[in-house]
């Protein structure tokens, strides 16, 4: 697995994980990668850091963080293992987003026929109701998590 840090057209900046760079290329070259803030598919690279793995005598980096090594022989991530980091993401969507509670397919569709004004939402909405926005070509991302409601909601 290899993680990049990518950007949309509207700058917004994500982590995205695939099984090769190859995985990446392609998957972008057929537009199926899109910001999760706001649906953007012109995606491309973000500069990052590159992961720098620790001299063969060391177990860590120079800040004494252990460094994970990416060699083809390392044990793949777990669904376990990766709950904290998307626990991390669905909070900071949440923290930019207006938590509408169980009006989500309807504030969802106004916003996609322009009779509200677009801004990024989260809530609760039916499988049924999730099917019909997607049929109607409005694009929505569910959450890994029930909504976290913030205390000034």
């Amino acid at each position: 697995m290899i993680v990049f840090d990518l950007r949309c057209g509207g700058a917004h900046v994500f982590e995205a994980w695939f099984g090769s760079t190859a995985d990446y290329d392609s998957q972008r070259a057929q537009s199926m990668i899109a910001c999760p803030l706001c649906g953007d598919t012109g995606i491309g690279k973000a500069v990052m850091a590159p992961a720098v793995a620790a001299k063969g005598n060391r177990s860590g980096n120079a800040r004494g963080v252990a460094v994970q090594d990416s060699s083809d022989d390392a044990a793949p991530a777990t669904p376990e293992s990766l709950l904290p980091a998307l626990l991390a993401m669905q909070r900071q969507m949440e923290a930019r987003s207006d938590y509408v509670g169980g009006n989500f397919a309807t504030q969802a569709r106004a916003m996609h026929d322009g009779t509200t004004p677009e801004r990024s939402i989260y809530g609760e909405a039916s499988a049924a109701d999730v099917q019909a926005l997607a049929d109607d070509g409005v694009r929505v991302l569910p959450l890994p998590f029930r909504p976290l409601i913030r205390s000034d909601a």
